[in-house]
């Protein structure tokens, strides 16, 4: 027969997992603003029934039950959701490098309100028209000095701000590498919690957490796989175990495990650096360094990698910047050059042979490495307001063919970057691929982050707290726990009648 005292203990049971069950409730309300926090439940089940089957089991109408327990309190979590957000995630964090990068390029070349190289260009061009039209008026030919200044001047500008731009871009490249490295430092730690915790049957649901919030933030900077091992001991079938983390190239390869959740080791990033051009020449992993060029691991650090710039296994210099900034130099190298050339073959007003009209400082340079930088109009022309300049064929006064061939310069073809094109026409051209490139950037980082939040939104849906379907919970745990003690109040009664009301025949 049963306990006397079965159904006081059923009752107690009950009381004691309904308060389990209110006081998860509770803890999710009070985390329904922290960042990263997952909704949790008390998992209920039966507990053993009465009696056992065994050969002595005494003879009854049947199995009791004999009340329920708190088996865990687990977390309400999809990983299916989470490798859906953090496959969007990379793609973010990429292309909004890149948007962002392309964007500031964008400023400084201030094409968009008439202030730029190209309007420059137009008015030094402006200036060579007006002195065919005016070769007797020495005003003509210092407005062609000083355009040619302000010509020279603005591509100094352009190239000593895209250069500063670019090593900002460096340090942020940097300082995403020591993020990496610091978040992998972190799940390492608290790696070993778990392992520690989750042996003794229990969950670590805070720890969980953490973990899960630093390997979102490491998914936004590289493309990551997580595999998880379970832990030994006494571990419940839903401890999540121990992580293991390696980066993925873009067609989903492994290039290298950063985390080793079985051993508790970290293989820390690097960015290595070209000696001669300064640009990454390749990503250590570890002991396993990735040439730059193949590193292809979608996240904000390719985006810096690919902004920033780097060394191909040839030696070609690639990237958004280090691209921009030889264009630019090849296209003031070469329109020097050429026009020198025009300029050397004239007269001035004196009779005089033309000199350069532009130099370099240190030298010209071959290759045009940083001719944009270094371009200037030379000091016979600029010392002498503008009387140098060789606008003639013949000497006479009023011989403007020198003049009209230098405007030509402008506007007929040179070679730039193997091609035959005009000035004009390269930089325009150098301006609508950038608008493309800038164009394509945002849209894609307008797409991904659109996709993101899709894809954070199934998950909150999943994990996040609900205050309307915590506050039914907790109706409905408190009316079981109410009942609860209503079943403790009546058999407190029933035994109180056993106790004190039975055996007091006789006396």
């Amino acid at each position: 027969m049963t306990s006397t005292f079965m159904g006081l203990e059923t009752a107690r049971r009950a009381l004691s997992a309904q308060q389990a069950a209110l006081s998860t409730t509770a803890n999710n309300v009070a985390n329904a603003n922290t960042d990263g926090y997952t909704r949790q439940r008390v998992s209920l089940e039966a507990t053993d029934y009465f009696p056992a089957v065994s050969k002595n089991a005494e003879k009854t109408a049947g199995q009791m039950g004999t009340g329920v327990q708190g088996k865990s309190v687990e977390r309400i979590r999809d990983i299916f959701l989470d490798y859906q957000y953090r496959l969007q995630n990379n793609s973010a964090g990429y292309y909004d490098t890149k948007a962002k990068a392309l964007s500031q390029m964008e400023g400084i070349l201030n094409e968009t309100d008439g202030s730029g190289l190209n309007s420059v260009l137009n008015s030094f061009w402006n200036s060579l028209q007006e002195l065919s039209n005016n070769t007797n008026e020495d005003s003509a030919r210092s407005v062609v000095a000083e355009k040619g200044k302000a010509l020279a001047e603005t591509f100094n500008y352009l190239s000593e701000s895209l250069t500063n731009v670019q090593s900002n871009l460096k340090a942020e490249l940097d300082t995403t590498v020591l993020d990496v490295n610091s978040v992998l430092s972190q799940l390492n730690s608290l790696n070993k919690q778990i392992a520690q915790v989750e042996p003794v049957g229990l969950l670590p649901n805070g720890l969980y957490d953490q973990r899960d919030l630093l390997i979102d933030k490491l998914s936004s900077m590289v493309d990551i796989k997580v595999s998880y091992n379970k832990s030994g001991g006494n571990a419940l079938a839903s401890a999540e175990g121990t992580v293991s983390i390696e980066i993925l190239d873009k067609n989903k390869q492994s290039l290298g495990t950063v985390l080793d959740g079985e051993n508790y080791e970290v293989s820390e990033l690097a960015a290595n650096y070209d000696n001669a051009t300064g640009l990454v020449s390749s990503i250590s992993i570890g002991n396993t360094a990735v040439q730059a060029e193949s590193f292809n691991s979608k996240g904000s650090l390719l985006g810096f990698i690919e902004s920033y710039g780097y060394v191909t296994a040839n030696g070609e210099e690639k990237g958004v910047y280090p691209d921009m900034l030889s264009d630019l130099d090849n296209m003031a190298l070469e329109f020097a050059k050429a026009f020198n050339e025009v300029h050397r073959n004239g007269l001035t007003k004196s009779g005089a042979q033309g000199g350069d009209f532009f130099e370099f400082t240190g030298g010209e340079t071959a290759p045009a490495k940083g001719a944009a930088g270094k371009v200037k109009v030379a000091s016979s022309i600029s010392d002498s307001s503008g009387a140098n300049i060789a606008f003639s064929l013949t000497g006479a006064a009023n011989d403007n063919s020198n003049a009209i061939k230098l405007a030509n310069v402008l506007t007929g073809d040179i070679t730039i970057n193997g091609k035959k094109t005009s000035v004009l026409d390269y930089y325009s051209g150098l301006i609508g691929e950038l608008g493309i490139k800038a164009q394509e950037a945002n849209r894609l980082s307008s797409n991904t982050e659109t996709q993101l939040n899709d894809a954070d939104i199934n998950r909150q849906q999943m994990s996040a707290v609900s205050l309307d379907e915590e506050m039914t919970n907790m109706i409905q745990f408190q009316h079981a726990y109410n009942a609860a003690a209503r079943m403790v109040t009546l058999q407190d009664e029933i035994l109180d009648k056993v106790i004190n009301g039975m055996g007091v025949g006789g006396r």
